[in-house]
């Protein structure tokens, strides 16, 4: 079966008589300029050098070219066989903390770059690990959200990164279990599949008790991580205008990383608890989730073809070569040699004999 991958690039083709309509009223166009120097046939003789038959064949050529960059980008192709593969991996809900302390400096730095900002870092480095597994994300302040389902297509989670920020819970606090919750009510019914959780927060002001919850998860079989972004030495949250959030006793607001907490809940998850500060923070999540079996998630189902562009393109670049050796003007090496000269020859001593 032949067809076309790009079709919409074949009424390009169109071009290739509107080059020749072009072609043909140039040359009337410079017949006509001719025709007022005199007569053409005495004109003609003024210009030995000029071929008229060489410009249509180097304008076939360049058509010829045309038409076959125009086929290369319609990508033909033959020979479809459907095929299906089995996409093997793991089922991953990643929660990730919006309250206003993640405003705050990820470092010990105040005018470092916030926390929220280094969980998105850190989820989009995480993204590219993902290899045919299904990926879901929450966020969290004093409620759960859903921000994007479990999905096949790790690679989509990237377009919700830039959307994430501290203004899409209206309740604050800090909610982990409930995001744990959620997680858990987000995966697949699959039982074989293995699944994991990752929290990315800086455990500030928890309010319900997320260790319980990890320990839920992790009797249903789910593994949960907590990475933990922020500073223990604390930091001011930035209000927005300049300055800095206050209590109702007009002392500035200061957030640390709670590590404790952390901890605790990724040991109740039977995860591993991991400071996004360090360098290697990605790695060490990627190895141990990739301790996990894969098993299969999906079946997918596509069309293989086999490629016959390359042909054209080789077909196009020969033709290239071989128009840079068409001159408009008659060939030098064979303008001394006169094909005809042993016929007129002979009609010339047939008329003397008569």
């Amino acid at each position: 079966m032949f067809s076309f991958a790009n079709p919409q690039y074949l009424y390009l083709l169109l071009l290739i008589p509107l080059f020749v309509g072009l072609m043909l009223l140039s040359r009337l166009m410079r017949r006509r300029s001719l025709a007022r120097f005199g007569r053409p046939d005495e004109v003609q003789k003024l210009m030995p050098d000029v071929s008229a038959y060489k410009p249509w064949v180097k304008l076939g050529i360049e058509m010829l070219v045309l038409a076959m960059v125009v086929v290369v980008l319609a990508r033909p192709r033959a020979g479809a066989v459907k095929t299906s593969s089995s996409l093997n991996g793991i089922e991953v809900m990643i929660a990730v903390d919006v309250s206003n302390s993640m405003k705050a400096s990820s470092t010990d730095d105040p005018q470092g770059v916030s926390r929220l900002q280094q969980a998105k870092l850190i989820l989009e480095k995480l993204i590219d690990r993902f290899n045919n597994d299904k990926v879901g994300l929450i966020v969290f302040a004093g409620n759960a959200y859903m921000q994007m389902p479990l999905t096949a297509d790790a690679q989509s989670a990237k377009l919700f990164l830039n959307d994430i920020s501290t203004n899409m819970a209206p309740t604050q606090g800090t909610a982990i279990g409930a995001a744990i919750g959620m997680a858990m009510k987000s995966f697949s019914h699959n039982s074989k599949a293995q699944k994991a959780i990752i929290v990315i927060t800086d455990g500030e002001n928890h309010e319900d008790d997320a260790v319980e919850a990890a320990a839920e998860a992790r009797k249903a079989g789910v593994q949960v991580n907590v990475m933990g972004v922020g500073s223990t030495k604390g930091a001011p949250i930035p209000d927005g205008d300049g300055g800095y959030m206050r209590d109702d006793a007009g002392q500035v607001i200061s957030t640390a990383l709670n590590e404790d907490m952390a901890q605790k809940v990724a040991d109740a998850g039977k995860g591993i608890c991991l400071n996004g500060n360090d360098a290697d923070a990605v790695e060490q999540l990627t190895e141990a989730l990739s301790k996990l079996s894969k098993t299969g998630l999906a079946q997918v189902s596509y069309s293989k073809h086999d490629e016959l562009f390359p042909i054209f393109a080789w077909i196009a670049l020969v033709l290239i070569v071989a128009g840079t050796f068409v001159l408009d003007r008659k060939n030098q090496l064979l303008k001394k040699y006169n094909f005809f000269s042993k016929t007129t020859e002979r009609k010339s001593n047939n008329e003397s004999k008569k």
